[in-house]
């Protein structure tokens, strides 16, 4: 589904990401781990081309993605949930689901809008109400939503336990369980927040000095490689 390979990212003349390679299998939920700045945000910005990559290839699902514009990634299906959640605050909650789906003609709003809010019911009584002036639970709810208006067959998520009450967390995980197992879709979820990631997704990749140190199923993710890769 989503393959790099020896990929490299500089900011100016500092290399982040270092002959990263790694392949994510179709209809997966795999949670990207490691410590703070070792390029885990830097490569999925790189992956939905944000930002540039100085070397390496890119598929997504059959396709060569390398030098593709941002938005073309998004129309062929790859989907991003940014850190930080960036939803338009000014924005009703309606109005910020009707934007992920702009430039996807083809989608009809309000059928796609009830198939949404179906997985964040929560959503559905603040449709009228200023994204900024929500949870940030809810907030991190709309900001998926908002993606799945526009049809992905990839999300790639960015820390979306950051600032959440912990029984949000879990609630949360559900959610993308459930999203995952029902329409297939491909789930790539950086995570700081271990308790999260093993309840949610079934395999790990675990970056370090922007490359990938060890990766396989999560129920194989024992406490040497914690204490080794990911322990504070």
């Amino acid at each position: 589904m989503f393959e790099a390979t020896q990929v490299n990212v500089s900011y100016g003349k500092s290399r982040v990401i270092n002959d990263l390679s790694l392949h994510i299998k179709k209809g997966s939920i795999t949670a990207v781990l490691g410590r703070n700045g070792v390029g885990k945000t830097t490569f999925l910005k790189s992956a939905m081309g944000i930002l540039p990559m100085s070397s390496g290839k890119l598929i997504f699902d059959g396709k060569d993605i390398t030098r593709m514009k941002t938005f073309k990634r998004s129309l062929e299906g790859l989907g991003y949930v940014p850190q930080g959640r960036e939803i338009i605050p000014l924005l009703t909650v309606n109005e910020n689901l009707e934007l992920g789906a702009m430039g996807h003609k083809r989608i009809k709003l309000e059928e796609k809008k009830e198939w949404v809010l179906g997985y964040f019911p929560a959503l559905q009584v603040h449709m009228n109400r200023n994204g900024g002036l929500l949870s940030g639970g809810l907030q991190q709810q709309l900001a998926i939503a908002r993606c799945l208006m526009g049809e992905p067959k990839m999300i790639l998520l960015d820390e979306p336990t950051e600032g959440i009450q912990p029984n949000v967390v879990m609630e949360l995980a559900e959610i993308l369980k459930k999203i995952g197992k029902e329409t297939g879709i491909t789930i790539a979820v950086v995570e700081q927040n271990l308790k999260f990631a093993r309840r949610l997704a079934e395999d790990f990749v675990i970056i370090q000095k922007g490359t990938v140190v060890a990766q396989g199923k999560m129920d194989e993710l024992g406490e040497e490689i914690v204490k080794k890769y990911l322990s504070v």
